[in-house]
Order: C-alpha cells, then sequence, then structure tokens
C-alpha cells in the first residue's frame, strides 16, 4: 500500500511541477482543454487506486447528479492520501459516510433566515385593557373571601 502512496505523490509532484512551469493559458488560448484532460486522467488514475470498485461506481453516479460534490469528495480523498491518513482502499460505506459528513457541512454552513415577528402595538394595547379587566374580578373574589373573615 506504501507503493501506491509514493506513486499518488510522484503523481502529484509532477501535476504541481508541471502547473508551476507552463505559463498560464487564457480563456482566449486553445491548449486548455488538453491540460484539462491531463488532470483528469491524473485524477481517475488517482481514484482507482484510492477506491474500491464499489466506492468508485457510487462515486461516479453521485457525479452523474452532484458533480461539485464529487468533487470535493475526489479533493478530499487526495488529501488525506497525500497526508498517510488512508490505510487502504476507501470502501463503499466509508465513501457513503464521508458522503454524509460533507452534507452536514454544507447544511450547517448554509445560511439561515429567521423571521422575528412582534406585535404590533394594536395587539398590545388589546392585551393591556384585557388585563386590566382581570384584576377588578380579582377584587370581587377577594371581597366574598372577606365574608366569611
Amino acid at each position: 500500500m506504501s507503493d501506491d502512496l509514493e506513486q499518488i505523490r510522484r503523481a502529484r509532484m509532477e501535476e504541481l511541477r508541471a502547473q508551476g512551469n507552463k505559463p498560464t493559458a487564457g480563456p482566449g488560448a486553445g491548449g486548455g482543454s488538453n491540460n484539462d484532460d491531463a488532470q483528469q486522467d491524473m485524477r481517475t488514475s488517482l481514484m482507482s487506486q484510492i477506491l474500491e470498485g464499489a466506492a468508485r461506481e457510487r462515486l461516479s453516479r453521485v457525479e452523474m447528479v452532484r458533480p461539485e460534490r464529487a468533487r470535493q469528495v475526489e479533493e478530499l480523498l487526495i488529501r488525506m492520501a497525500q497526508s498517510n491518513q488512508l490505510r487502504g482502499k476507501v470502501s463503499e460505506p466509508q465513501l457513503v459516510q464521508l458522503l454524509d459528513q460533507i452534507s452536514a457541512q454544507e447544511d450547517r454552513s448554509r445560511a439561515k433566515i429567521v423571521y422575528n415577528r412582534r406585535d404590533s402595538d394594536d395587539e398590545f394595547d388589546l392585551d393591556a385593557s384585557t388585563q386590566k379587566e382581570q384584576p377588578n374580578a380579582h377584587d370581587e373574589e377577594e371581597d366574598d373571601d372577606d365574608f366569611f373573615d
């Protein structure tokens, strides 16, 4: 397994060197797609080394539905492999767990809108008028109690 990780490291170092030595092409230049294809091929080969077959299939299905989520998982797995956090190939249940963690993280980071509704002044006045009537009714009950004293 250490040989696989060493291959991943070498491939990543070559990728970084290639990106550092080449001038960045603007959007008008035609050479950008070749570089993208090479990066995609590199990513695919790394994923085949990191993931088991069932996990690769699941990730490809996720990529059909949510390409940005699949990209996040791929980047996370590559970082984990480079930092020796992976002990073996990632199985499908482990991949599902990673997907759940990323989903929960997105839910927490999503902005929430909270509506604070306050009572208007009219409602406050109505409540105050009913509260004034209740003490009077309460006073009458106290008068009844005084009768038996």
